[in-house]
């Protein structure tokens, strides 16, 4: 994995799901993230559901805390709904916070 992707990453894990205490990177909500000769950054990311109260927030604040990173020239962050959400995508590490 890139230097980058790792700050990335780290940046990411700093942004929760209100409803949820654990970040969204380890709930699983970022489906792909991919980065060009150009570091600019492209993100599928999803939501635990469609009507989630945060939709029109969580996002921005994604791409925004990814901006933040050095390095980063500009991020395109798409919301995806395929495959849909469930408990699955959660690492190890968020089931056990949640005690599931």
């Amino acid at each position: 994995m890139s230097d980058l992707k790792e700050k990335i990453i780290k940046e990411i894990k700093k942004v929760y799901d209100p409803e949820i205490p654990v970040n969204i990177y380890e709930l699983g909500l970022i489906y792909k993230i991919d980065i060009d000769e150009k570091n600019n950054v492209k993100v599928d990311m999803t939501l635990t559901s469609p009507n989630c109260p945060v939709a029109e927030s969580l996002p921005k604040q994604v791409e925004e805390c990814i901006l933040k990173v050095k390095g980063v020239s500009k991020v395109k962050l798409d919301l995806v709904w395929d495959p849909p959400w469930d408990k699955s995508k959660m690492s190890e590490a968020a089931k056990l916070e949640l005690n599931l």
